[in-house]
């Protein structure tokens, strides 16, 4: 098995190995592994001492900032209030100055008393509680040896926990599954308790010893839990649900949330009684021996079990389950469900086999995970993925957010020059017009660009960062010269260049020189003005807005005819040709220098043609095209007539000026699609695990990632209203997309956009 060790991030401590109640449907007593029969009831001072040496050892090995500790029987809390706080204590002491300790306790609740709170209030021990609804529901299992019910005894245990000196210490509330019980009823209880969190499971089973479904349905379980979550939708989920959660995280294209769903590596391991270091605990369900490693804290480290076949088989991922579940479309959101739930005795004989297996729960895994994507999709997929005019919101509060977190993080290390142009834009904000002018600002799609950056350097901390920051007075003073504000604006500038995003650069000194100017608004247009001093002249030029280019200004040109005066309906829109920002350099192609006036009116001209031949052939994709593509900037490559997409704000597209009148509406349609997809990616998970699997293009029959094939059919079906023949494969391309694991619900409203297109 290959890949990395997966360090153990979560550990269960057996402290005592009896428990007071007689639960029939108990892994650790009444399924085949009967070990516990042998081990101390107890744990021991040298084991506790060992335990907590070789967590600390591993945990300062793999440099890990924080560890779990679970203490768990049979009934931990049997083990008295003694011997608990030697644990803690031990766990305590070995974890100072090496790694955060998370420790937590899961109990029956009936010793639970102001005693045993007070001592985990001291260490911050977590307390959850098993309880599997109402009386009649909880009755059905949990009952003492003699047939006594335990449900008010436990009510008692969770009330305590919900006293406000022991509420900061409530996990929440762990509940076994039985179909017999009502789930609206089981729900209802549970909620009313107000618990942090809600954990439901499945009752531990195998191939050998299924589940027992007393209807013979197959999705039983399923069709449980899809009541419960239905209930749990009217109520307005009151109560985080741990499993709904994890399934609606990876339908979004997220993490897995718990152990028995999701392909996440397993970073659990068991200390038992006796010290014997075991796989997770649920193994027992499926026989004797099942969790066994072999391995102590007496004479193994953790990293030894960590390389147990039998734990690196839990580790991974997608290569750790079954053939068929590889295949499904919902094995990123089950992962195959549960380890212990695969296994089938008839393979045992190759142990290797033995759990190479569906899960015996995997028509209502399936069923459960589809269910929920059903009652959701509607209203988890941003409005963005659907609605162009959306996505453009949402990718002007990328770049506001991003903002935010530049202000944020520099923590100072901007100096005057970036507190004084953030109270600048803050002014400018909050007056009239000023606001839409610093949106006009902030939306050039350069301005990310400068974002990304600027937050690298200072997270790399690399010399000069709070300098690459000082450039958002640059933004400030194009957006006063939007709104036509009456404030002066102190503006930074490099190389003897000032440039101001969507307007033009300015010349004021050699190339090797920095410094800072004013920028105010005239009747026609704005003035830049520098005092000067022992070090540099003073200097002054008042740009006329519209003007010319002249020895020392240049200005953002326009492409297209759009809202020009005298422009003729159907011309393409005003695109501005920016060949001038610093920033412009995003692409994986370099930019060309300015163009030359003839060669800029020769790249307007193929543009306008190639506009007007899109518009007639596919004048929906024009007519978006026009909202939302709004910079063109040379490129020394990619190929003529090839787009390229780069780092940077939604609306710009990079292109080399000398593409053909055919090669054009291809580079355009292209460029756009490249662009519209990676905006979505910004806003909205489209798919997950990416290069997980391989599919055929049917264009070329070569095996791709996910992306790719995405990728080249949402292109293809854009081109495909342009010229038809690029829509050849693209319904088989889709089929395949629909199939995939890797789709997410996002994903999906996409592939339905792409099929109404075709």
């Amino acid at each position: 098995m290959t890949g990395p060790l997966v360090p153990f991030r979560e550990i269960v401590l057996k402290v005592h190995s009896r428990c007071d109640l007689a639960c029939d449907h108990c892994y650790v007593y009444e399924h085949a592994d009967q070990s516990w029969r042998t081990r101390p009831k107890t744990i021991s001072d040298e084991v506790i001492f060992r335990t907590a040496q070789r967590l600390a050892e591993h945990a300062k090995t793999h440099a890990l900032p924080s560890v779990s500790v679970i203490l768990h029987g049979g009934e931990p809390l049997l083990a008295g209030p003694a011997r608990l706080r030697r644990i803690c204590e031990e766990l305590t002491a070995a974890f100072d100055g090496v790694a955060e300790l998370d420790l937590r306790i899961h109990t029956n609740g009936l010793q639970l008393s102001p005693r045993y709170l007070d001592l985990f209030s001291e260490y911050d021990v977590k307390v959850g509680i098993s309880l599997d609804g109402d009386r009649e529901a909880n009755d059905r299992h949990r009952r003492f040896a003699d047939g006594r019910s335990s449900h008010s005894l436990v009510l008692k245990a969770v009330e305590l926990l919900r006293q406000e000196r022991y509420r900061h210490l409530n996990l929440g509330l762990l509940c076994t599954i039985d179909i017999e019980n009502d789930p609206r009823a089981v729900l209802d209880a549970l909620v009313e308790l107000d618990p942090p969190l809600i954990d439901f499971l499945l009752p531990h089973a195998t191939w050998d010893e299924p589940p027992p479904r007393p209807d013979g349905s197959r999705t039983a379980y399923a069709d449980w839990l899809l009541a419960v979550f239905d209930r749990w939708q009217e109520q307005g989920r009151p109560v985080p649900v741990r499993l709904f959660s994890s399934v609606l995280s990876t339908l979004s294209g997220g993490p897995s949330l718990t152990e028995s769903l999701g392909l996440a590596p397993t970073d659990l391991v068991v200390v038992e009684t006796d010290g014997q270091l075991e796989q997770v605990d649920s193994l027992k369900s499926a026989y004797e021996g099942a969790a066994a490693t072999g391995f102590d804290v007496f004479t193994h480290a953790f990293d030894e079990v960590a390389a147990h076949p039998g734990v690196r088989a839990r580790q991974l991922g997608l290569d750790g389950v079954s053939e068929t579940c590889r295949s499904c479309p919902v094995v990123r959101s089950c992962g195959g469900g549960l380890y212990t739930h695969r296994y089938r005795s008839a393979d045992a004989v190759d142990p290797a086999r033995a759990f190479d297996h569906p899960s015996v729960y995997c028509d209502d895994l399936e069923a459960l995970v589809r269910g929920i994507e059903e009652r959701t999709s509607a209203t988890v997929v941003p409005a963005a993925v659907a609605d162009p005019a959306e996505l453009g919101a949402e990718q002007r509060d990328l770049t506001r957010t991003a903002l935010a977190v530049l202000h944020s993080d520099l923590d100072g290390l901007g100096g005057d020059h970036w507190a004084a142009a953030w109270e600048l834009a803050s002014t400018v904000e909050g007056s009239e017009g000023g606001s839409r002018g610093l949106d006009e600002a902030l939306a050039h799609p350069y301005a990310r660009s400068w974002l990304y950056d600027a937050l690298s350097a200072v997270h790399q901390e690399r010399p000069g960062a709070g300098r690459v920051a000082w450039r958002l007075s640059s933004y400030v003073a194009a957006a006063v010269v939007r709104a036509g504000l009456d404030l002066a604006v102190p503006v930074t500038y490099r190389d003897g260049v000032l440039a101001l995003p969507g307007l033009g650069s300015l010349r004021i000194d050699g190339p090797q020189d920095d410094g800072t100017a004013q920028v105010r608004v005239t009747d026609d247009g704005f003035l830049v003005r520098r005092t000067g001093d022992g070090r540099q002249g003073a200097f002054e030029r008042r740009i006329v807005r519209g003007g010319a280019a002249g020895r020392d200004w240049l200005p953002v040109r326009r492409l297209g005819g759009g809202d020009a005066p005298g422009a003729t309906p159907g011309s393409a829109p005003r695109w501005v040709l920016d060949d001038l920002d610093p920033y412009r350099d995003c692409f994986p192609a370099r930019p060309a220098a300015r163009l030359r006036q003839d060669e800029a009116d020769r790249l307007g001209a193929g543009l306008e043609r190639a506009w007007a031949r899109i518009a007639k052939r596919a004048p929906r994709h024009a007519a978006e095209m026009a909202e939302s593509l709004t910079t063109v900037t040379p490129l020394k490559g990619p190929a003529p007539g090839e787009p390229s997409v780069g780092r940077h704000g939604y609306g710009a597209l990079g292109i080399r000026p000398d593409g053909s009148a055919e090669q054009l509406p291809h580079a355009l349609l292209r460029g756009h699609r490249r662009a519209k997809l990676r905006a979505l990616l910004d806003v909205t998970d489209l798919y997950a695990a990416d290069g997980s699997w391989e599919h055929r293009t049917p264009w070329q029959e070569e095996l791709v990632p996910f992306s790719r094939l995405l990728a080249e059919t949402y292109e293809r079906v854009a081109l495909g209203a342009f010229e038809p023949h690029y829509l050849d494969g693209v319904p088989q391309a889709l089929e395949t997309l629909e199939r995939a694991a890797e789709l997410t619900v996002s994903g999906k409203q996409l592939l339905d956009l792409m099929r109404k297109e075709v």
